[in-house]
């Protein structure tokens, strides 16, 4: 008997997500294939690695004959690369699906087109055109780069007008090459995430809405499901199906949300699995890591029914000592095996509970515990507020 040939799923990027994505392929027979420019991407501890660049066509050629299907790990993965993979083996979510994602521009638009508002915004693309834009969003306005911005990068705050020159000088020499837009300073009352996944058949299903701590942009804590929700669950949701359908989309992806006097308002989409979703891992029937796989490689895919409620702590810079998580009662300890960094994602820790009042005991002694009630305190003045 000839033995079974297991699916290859190839993963561009090598981090943390392309990691969480390998360990969820294993159980469903699943193998996985990582592409990354650096032979310590954390992700190489647990599939194999092909070091080499977004460019080196002969590497890729053949990584793609090795695969069946190729996903993302993070969305700044070139879309040449993406549409000249595309033409090899099957891509998931599509290269137009990442390519709208990079843009934020071209996302903005696309949600205003799917019913979704958004904050005020305009193109820049001169230092002249950054005063046209002030003349009509005002101040304050946050200027980003179009492109290759994320956590919090490629952004400069203008509390009023008069910062235009510093915004110009810290950003302007980005304009030329991927374009700058001029976004109106939001004053939300939250900040939310609606992490989804439509499989190859169009079967589509969301995850609880989540809420969300930032902290100098980059996610702190996260809350599942989200307290105080009233019809926006229903409202996120169908503007998460709207999107995806509209895309073609095939696999997990993140809309960020700002909540302003009880509306939603677009913040971004990230066609990947998202760091806001890592609760999943133990606090769903199933993960958006497995969904994901499930999804791009067509399979059926899994409930997406929270198993009762949980928060996440997320590690950044340097990890925490692990003893008091692995004491704790359903709390879930993960090292991406990553050397400390300032500003890097190296880790988190998941707490979970059958229901608001344990977890507001759980998460109140393991923060204590962990020396970290500042960072959780958001969220347990959120399930006391609920």
């Amino acid at each position: 008997m000839m033995p079974r040939r297991q699916p290859v799923l190839g993963i561009l990027g090598g981090g943390q997500l392309a990691r969480m994505l390998a360990l969820a392929a294993a159980p469903l027979g699943v193998n996985a294939l990582v592409v990354d420019s650096s032979a310590e991407a954390c992700a190489g501890q647990v599939a194999p690695l092909v070091v080499a660049d977004w460019t080196d066509y002969a590497a890729l050629e053949a990584f793609a004959a090795r695969v069946d299907v190729v996903t993302f790990d993070f969305e700044n993965v070139p879309a040449e690369t993406a549409h000249w993979l595309a033409e090899r083996v099957q891509v998931s979510p599509a290269p137009q699906a990442l390519a709208v994602a990079q843009d934020r521009l071209a996302e903005k638009t696309l949600f205003r087109e799917c019913g979704l508002q958004t904050p005020e915004f305009m193109a820049v693309d001169t230092r002249e055109g950054l005063d046209q834009a002030l003349a009509v969003i005002g101040a304050p306005a946050i200027l980003k780069t179009r492109r290759l911005g994320y956590d919090g990068k490629g952004q400069f705050r203008l509390k009023e007008v008069a910062d235009a020159d510093a915004a110009w000088d810290a950003l302007g020499a980005q304009a030329a090459a991927h374009g700058l837009i001029l976004e109106a300073f939001v004053p939300f009352e939250r900040e939310l995430s609606v992490i989804a996944v439509r499989g190859r058949d169009g079967d589509f299903r969301s995850w609880p809405l989540t809420r969300n701590w930032h902290v100098d942009g980059v996610l702190s804590m996260s809350l599942a499901p989200a307290p105080d929700l009233g019809q926006l669950q229903q409202r996120a949701t169908a503007l998460a199906r709207t999107l995806a359908e509209r895309l073609g989309y095939v696999g997990v992806f993140a809309l960020e949300l700002f909540v302003r006097d009880g509306e939603l308002l677009g913040n971004e989409m990230a066609p990947r699995v998202h760091n806001s979703g890592h609760w999943t891992i133990e606090g769903a029937h199933t993960s958006q890591f497995e969904n994901h796989v499930r999804a791009v490689l067509g399979l059926p895919l899994g409930d997406t029914g929270a198993r009762g409620h949980s928060a996440m702590f997320n590690w950044i810079g340097d990890l925490p000592d692990a003893a008091p998580v692995l004491s704790a009662v359903d709390a879930h300890w993960h090292d991406y095996g990553k050397q400390a960094r300032s500003g890097r994602k190296v880790g988190h820790a998941t707490v979970c509970a059958p229901d608001t009042a344990v977890m507001v005991e759980r998460l109140g002694a393991l923060a204590v515990a962990l020396e970290r009630m500042e960072q959780a305190q958001p969220a347990l003045d959120a399930l006391a507020n609920r």
